[in-house]
């Protein structure tokens, strides 16, 4: 357990409307039109607010994880949820959830992603999870909405999700990409508190190329001056960009060798929802979710080591001042 939980030690709250079942195929060296000999197989539970869940769990934070599950393989989930100690408040759809298979290339160090089709959602699985995240809120909880949406939602859910939120009281981080994201985010009712953005991802929000330093820190500081609290821009092996009031720093550690890279960035929101959990600084911010991410890089599945291990990653993460 971490210990340091001092927001009343009130549940995080993930929400993963389009969680995945990641199928984790290792090669020694993919070559595409090949017949290909695996190495390992393994089957995890997954969908970012999953991923995130999971992680928090290892560090001793008390999550309780929703959304929408396919009831035909939920097995994978409940075993992960039971596990852990998650408290599982997903709702089941009729049908299975999507399976994601990702081939793990050891020669190149890579990772290649084949996402597969998931359930189909409506209206009224969207109330379900709206009248769900009602009755767990309370002031000051921190909720996750993260990934990508099903079909049949709309993609303006994260924005109506994060007006209900925020109007309890709540403190929403905001994982997601593309039409989801930019809808949220150009919304006129409350905006996320957080969002995590990759390279890419911030590229596609501004619609521009953001080739240097400067130029995503310019687009983050443009999101902060909308609204956005803290805005943080993953840049993988280079770490990430620190956005939040008049502060602005990089946050990076030394590369390692990664045994998987699935779910770093998952791993990073968690280290963000952590430090949000501790009222931490800015400083505590960077360091625990750049930690964070590092740590998992180490393991297969979104999993973390012990907190002392992941402390000890955190006090040498380098941090510099960004002007």
């Amino acid at each position: 357990m971490s210990g340091d939980i001092v927001n009343g030690g009130k549940p995080v709250v993930t929400v993963t409307l389009n969680p995945a079942i990641d199928q984790t195929i290792t090669v020694d060296a993919l070559t595409p039109g090949s017949v290909h000999r695996a190495r390992a197989v393994r089957h995890n539970a997954g969908g970012k607010g999953v991923n995130v869940a999971s992680c928090l769990a290892d560090w001793g934070t008390p999550v309780v994880a929703t959304g929408l599950l396919g009831a035909g393989n939920a097995a994978p989930f409940e075993t992960l949820f039971a596990a852990k100690g998650i408290a599982d408040a997903f709702l089941r759809l009729a049908g299975e959830t999507r399976v994601n298979i990702k081939i793990a290339d050891l020669a190149a160090n890579d990772t290649t992603d084949i996402n597969l089709p998931g359930l189909t959602a409506d209206d009224g699985a969207l109330q379900r999870v709206r009248h769900t995240l009602h009755d767990l809120m309370e002031p000051g909880t921190t909720v996750l909405l993260a990934g990508s949406l099903p079909d049949g939602l709309p993609v303006d859910a994260y924005a109506t999700l994060t007006a209900d939120l925020t109007e309890l009281g709540g403190r929403v981080v905001l994982d997601s990409s593309g039409a989801p994201l930019a809808a949220a985010l150009a919304t006129t009712g409350a905006l996320p508190h957080c969002i995590k953005p990759n390279r890419h991802e911030l590229e596609d929000w501004a619609g521009r190329p953001l080739p240097t330093t400067a130029d995503l820190l310019a687009a983050a500081r443009d999101l902060h001056r909308r609204g956005v609290a803290v805005v943080v821009v993953s840049l993988g092996a280079d770490g990430a960009l620190f956005v939040t009031g008049d502060t602005a720093l990089r946050g990076r550690l030394p590369p390692v060798t990664a045994l998987s890279t699935v779910g770093a960035g998952d791993a990073m929101v968690a280290g963000l929802i952590a430090a949000f959990q501790e009222d931490g600084d800015p400083e505590t911010l960077a360091r625990l979710s750049v930690a964070f991410a590092a740590a998992k890089l180490r393991r297969f599945g979104p999993n973390l080591p012990d907190p002392a291990t992941v402390r000890a990653l955190a006090a040498k993460v380098e941090l510099t001042a960004m002007s």
